[in-house]
């Protein structure tokens, strides 16, 4: 099941499915922001934004609003 980037919880891990280029940063897609890859959630700010991955052994701190724009899948669901 597919589920967008700003809902998964702390520690979860994902394969992000697709991306709407249009709205994420190109910086993104250079750090692995990219179909297929494995990202997972490290911590959530305070407030609730910004949120805190790890994607590819790199360290992203991505707005919720732009993590809304990447549809991935959980690893623990087939």
């Amino acid at each position: 099941m597919a589920v967008l980037l700003s809902n998964i919880k702390i520690g979860e891990k994902a394969i992000i499915l697709d991306v709407n280029i249009e709205e994420i940063p190109l910086k993104l897609l250079e750090m692995g922001c990219l179909p297929g890859n494995q990202i997972e959630l490290l911590q959530i700010a305070p407030l609730g934004d910004p949120l805190y991955f790890n994607i590819n052994d790199s360290h992203v701190a991505i707005r919720k609003e732009t993590a809304s724009e990447i549809t991935i899948r959980l690893e623990n669901q087939i």
